[in-house]
């Protein structure tokens, strides 16, 4: 049976989001601080009581009403609420003075729902530059930490830190509007809240930080809210759809990613009788949809690479040809170190280790991250060469954080 901790974690890291934007719905973006203490305050207060009571029967339920109640406790003591913080409510508040219940529209499930997609969108404001919209976003909306989103951008913790400072200094100097957009101008900040939600997924998919690999609220979360993006008629784009079909590819695979006590298990030794057939089908319905027109984003490209997993019965069918190809057009795209990673990969199996290791030597910027110094043993194994393998897995090992991939690197080299 799962801990109180590791169930709370789990609850709050899937609620804490959603109460925010409803929070912040209601003060205004330039008040986010006041929504961040009321929720940590909420959180506290549950872990606090539920640790002496137990778990409530609708923990949910328990944390929204306890937000609210905290919401009409700060409005009661900040009398200056209606002239600074939110004049726009001044009159709804007026009308309902010894009444709380104008704050239920705030707390209930569709608008909980609806409002972190919303405040998403109006943290995209172009007069906050794109880095820093993905910042707040996730630290904000999405509840990363700094050092996972630092993870997610390759950057130092204290350049995120910067960046989210700059963002909510902005938001509060200038005032910008709260109010989310409509027509053309939700289709301009559509690009970042997509890429929010690819990066929310990849940090559940595989953890940066975590005790476990795979931390599946965020990548269910990201499925939500990239479900929420497809049916919406202002967001039903191809490069939508091409993201969602990603998603359901990638999370396809999550029942067969660990064994029972949690290790890892490769691409090559997972039992895709275990994958979801659901979501695959899915994300090929979503693949279809997304080829509406002649648009080619990255996510079409990751989606057509996932896809090509997907069909492979086995390891050894896969169309690695195909792959390569793929990532060829995605270097085009969206060129970045991991891209190239992973296209010398998709050569080395399409064309031979030594074509492998030939792309990956010439990759510069990963010299101080793991998976390149693993993806390079992996080769020199397939190629005969055990010296220069056992030598590149022990660098991977001096680099690499997660227990569950040192696990992984120890196999390597006991197997050399």
């Amino acid at each position: 049976m799962p801990s109180l901790h590791h169930t709370t974690a789990h609850l709050f890291r899937h609620e804490s989001g959603k109460m925010l934007s409803a929070l912040v719905r209601l003060f205004g973006l330039s008040q986010v601080e006041i929504a961040e203490d009321i929720v940590q305050d909420t959180l506290l207060t549950a872990f606090e009581s539920w640790k002496i009571h137990g778990l409530p029967d609708q923990p949910k339920a328990w944390l929204y009403r306890t937000a609210k109640n905290k919401t009409v406790d700060f409005l009661r003591r900040e009398r200056n609420f209606q002239s600074k913080i939110a004049p726009r409510f001044a009159e709804t508040m007026r009308q309902n003075d010894t009444s709380d219940t104008w704050l239920d529209t705030f707390f209930l499930d569709d608008e909980i729902e609806d409002a972190q997609l919303r405040m998403m969108f109006a943290c995209c404001h172009p007069a906050i530059p794109f880095e820093s919209q993905l910042v707040l976003m996730l630290r904000t909306l999405c509840g990363l930490s700094i050092r996972e989103i630092a993870t997610a951008f390759l950057l130092p913790e204290d350049t995120v830190g910067k960046r989210l400072t700059r963002a909510k200094d902005k938001i509060r100097q200038e005032r910008l509007s709260l109010e989310p957009p409509k027509g053309e101008d939700l289709a301009g900040r559509l690009d970042a809240v997509l890429q929010a939600v690819y990066l929310l997924f990849n940090e559940g998919y595989k953890s940066s930080t975590g005790a476990s690999v795979i931390r599946r609220e965020l990548c269910e979360e990201a499925l939500r809210l990239g479900g929420l993006l497809t049916r919406n008629a202002l967001s039903d784009l191809p490069k939508t759809h091409a993201l969602q079909a990603l998603l359901c590819f990638q999370a396809s695979r999550f029942d067969a990613r660990l064994d029972a006590a949690g290790d890892i298990i490769l691409l090559e030794h997972q039992d895709r009788n275990l994958w979801n057939r659901g979501l695959i089908a899915l994300g090929y319905e979503h693949l279809r949809q997304s080829a509406r027109n002649n648009e080619m984003s990255e996510y079409h490209i990751e989606a057509a690479i996932a896809s090509y997993h997907a069909s492979a019965p086995v390891f050894e069918k896969t169309n690695w040809q195909a792959i390569f190809y793929c990532y060829n057009l995605l270097m085009r795209v969206s060129p970045s170190p991991f891209v190239a990673l992973n296209r010398a990969i998709a050569r080395g199996y399409a064309e031979g280790p030594a074509a492998g290791i030939e792309a990956l030597l010439k990759i510069e910027g990963l010299d101080g991250h793991y998976l390149y110094h693993t993806a390079l043993g992996d080769f020199y194994v397939k190629n005969g060469n055990g010296e220069n393998a056992r030598a590149c897995y022990q660098r991977a090992l001096e680099l690499v954080a997660l227990g569950a991939e040192k696990k992984v690197l120890e196999r390597k080299l006991a197997g050399i």
